[in-house]
């Protein structure tokens, strides 16, 4: 509380990392995020690591979790489903363009929440699972501990709880595991998709700058921010032939994460 009121109102709160400190270790690579991992998708050999084994939150790369538990269930993806009240942000207060009583199939929410990280998609996504919500969140866990992810832990689909925590480590199995989903890999690097809520035509698009740009081939991705987390991206994604992953979590800048990117 004591800091808090010491920071001028109008400066950014900092992220956990920051908080803690893990900006201060230095890289050969000058790089603006605080966590950072590349490692070969094939091998897992790493080729650069930095705070890799820090827990912090990871806000929207939830969605992949969220999205790989949808697909396992083989849930019918033309299947409509309607954005309630209960989808509405009330943690942060974030604004969505789905109105309640949005009726969107299963896969347009699904590619909204990958391609766009649209809250609500993901929340209705969870809430429309056998069992709801409450299942919906014991099987992201349980698919974490499945797929190796030892230190994450999660509460909720959408990332925007800071007590949805991973490491870089975790989070470069979560994107070589999820590259093995087909629907996956075409959702999140979908450069735009327009949606008809039944009130209007929408259009939304990729929030990775580097999708759809020449000299990049990516064929997975998340980005992901909430204050505690800062700013935050995972790819896979091919550098001179090579697959890797890369995992950038807490920029304080949101283009610095593709700034990294670029300079790795």
């Amino acid at each position: 509380a004591t800091l808090a009121r010491a920071r001028p109102a109008d400066s950014p709160k900092p992220s956990l990392g920051h908080a803690i400190g893990l900006h201060a270790v230095n890289d050969p690579l000058s790089l603006h995020s605080t966590v950072a991992l590349v490692l070969d998708q094939g091998t897992g050999e790493v080729l650069f690591a930095k705070n890799a084994l820090a827990v912090l939150p990871i806000a929207s790369i939830s969605k992949l979790v969220t999205a790989m538990v949808v697909l396992d269930a083989q849930l019918p993806m033309p299947e409509m489903l309607e954005i309630s009240q209960a989808d509405v942000d009330t943690e942060r207060n974030t604004r969505s363009r789905l109105a309640t009583g949005t009726r969107l199939s299963r896969g347009e929410l699904l590619q909204l929440a990958l391609m766009s990280s649209e809250n609500r998609a993901a929340h209705a996504l969870g809430r429309n699972y056998p069992g709801g919500m409450t299942s919906f969140v014991e099987q992201m866990n349980r698919k974490a501990r499945e797929i190796g992810m030892s230190s994450s832990h999660f509460v909720e689909p959408t990332g925007l709880s800071s007590r949805n925590v991973s490491n870089a480590r975790d989070l470069a199995t979560l994107v070589r595991t999820a590259s093995s989903y087909p629907l996956i890999r075409e959702y999140s690097t979908a450069s735009a998709l327009t949606v008809d809520t039944g009130y209007r035509t929408v259009s939304y698009r990729n929030t990775n700058r580097l999708v759809g740009k020449a000299d990049w081939d990516v064929g997975l991705q998340k980005t992901s921010y909430i204050s505690e987390a800062g700013n935050c991206v995972v790819m896979q994604t091919r550098i001179e032939g090579r697959a890797v992953v890369l995992v950038l979590l807490d920029a304080q800048a949101r283009t610095a994460r593709f700034g990294d990117a670029q300079r790795i």
